[in-house]
């Protein structure tokens, strides 16, 4: 098994961001990993119907990107303290689509990511990124749980005599 250098901690920015990378820099404490925090933009779709005017488009990319840097960067700001490595970068795409993409080349890499426990038709409509990315990421995928009531993760011994290779 290789060691995990690099955690790679997808963020949408809600309301349980924070405990989520509070929980990468932890884990990545006990790997002596570094963390970078990704967030990806949805693209806006373009339609070809002659009243829109494709500028607009742009202009609301471009102010999706400017909100979401600046998100990252109060995220980055806050997590220096406790993570003066961390890095975070802003994407743009399809969520799982981008998320696998970027850890494709990351061979040394963990993703570790929050899950909002999307269930029934919600699920079936809307599909769950942590899902897609579980199967179909080229590197391990630990799933953070914000709705599990109390905070029951700690890890008390390290993490490598606790993960098997199957």
């Amino acid at each position: 098994m290789q060691d995990i250098q690099q955690i790679i901690v997808p963020v949408d920015f809600y309301q349980h961001t924070d405990d989520l990378a509070n929980f990468a820099v932890n884990i990545a404490g006990k790997l002596g990993a570094k963390v970078t925090f990704i967030h990806v933009i949805e693209e806006v779709v373009h339609y070809a119907y002659s009243e829109y005017n494709p500028v607009t488009f742009s202009d609301i990319e471009k102010e999706l990107r400017d909100v979401a840097d600046k998100k990252m960067t109060a995220l980055l700001d806050k997590i220096k303290p406790v993570c003066p490595d961390c890095s975070g970068e802003v994407l743009a795409g399809n969520v799982a689509d981008t998320i696998v993409d970027y850890t494709s080349n990351k061979d040394e890499g963990m993703v570790v990511m929050a899950t909002h426990g999307a269930q029934g038709i919600e699920k079936v409509f809307l599909g769950s990124v942590a899902e897609r990315v579980i199967k179909r990421a080229h590197c391990p995928t630990l799933v953070f749980n914000p709705y599990k009531g109390e905070r029951g993760y700690k890890i008390d011994t390290p993490i490598m005599e606790k993960i098997l290779p199957i």
